[in-house]
């Protein structure tokens, strides 16, 4: 279980930088930046990562989180990285992931003062 804990804060850790690195960007300038579609697609395929990591337990411990729809984005972004939806990874980025953030802070233990 020690082992999930790690995961899901690595998830959460890439959850929070792919909205840091869309903080202050519009859709017009994340069309033109390959810096940030990159940046962006790959803390979406750490997210994926991670998640493809945790145990069956955890998985059916909390079936809000849409497991195999993350792990598949990974997938996708990691084989077929050419061929990427730029408008869907925006509207990741800008719904799904703070969606997601949510369901992953309250399993994360808090941080050691």
């Amino acid at each position: 279980m020690w082992r999930d804990s790690a995961l899901l804060l690595d998830r959460l850790i890439a959850a929070r930088e792919s909205r840091e690195f869309c903080k202050d960007l519009t859709w017009g300038v994340f069309q033109q930046s390959s810096l940030h579609q990159h940046a962006i697609a790959k803390a979406l395929e750490n997210i994926g990562e991670a998640a493809r990591k945790v145990s069956d337990e955890t998985r059916a411990a909390h079936p809000e989180i849409p497991w195999f729809q993350i792990i598949g984005l990974r997938h996708r972004i990691a084989h077929d990285y050419f061929h990427l939806d730029l408008t869907r990874m925006w509207e990741i980025v800008q719904h799904d992931v703070p969606a997601l953030i949510g369901m992953i802070e309250p399993l994360v233990p808090p941080e050691e003062p």
